[in-house]
């Protein structure tokens, strides 16, 4: 369970500084940047999700080898830390919204 807060700050940090950094492209190409954040935003909470996880298919595999034996704990951890990373990420997008004055 240690892992969970570091999944939920991870997934945060993966939306917040891509957005941030990504939106000096807008600058760069002379559009809104504001607009460019809610959109890269929208589009890097998935990715932060999968990207926090790490190795999806291990885990994949490990709820299913674990499934059949009925070990009940492995299971709700792995539903935690995917839980975790998606409020991480969800909570960067509000963030980012807020940031940018609302949708």
């Amino acid at each position: 369970m240690n892992r969970v807060i570091p999944v939920f700050f991870t997934a945060l940090g993966v939306v917040l500084g891509g957005t941030f950094i990504g939106s000096i492209g807008a600058i760069l190409i002379h559009q809104s940047p504001l607009k460019a954040m809610i959109d890269i935003a929208d589009n890097l909470k998935l990715y932060a999700i999968l990207s926090t996880i790490g190795g999806t298919f291990a885990n994949l595999r490990l709820l299913e080898g674990v499934l059949f034996q009925g070990n009940i704990k492995i299971i709700l951890q792995q539903i935690s830390i995917l839980l975790s990373a998606f409020f991480g990420a969800q909570l960067g997008y509000w963030i980012i919204i807020i940031f940018c004055g609302g949708k």
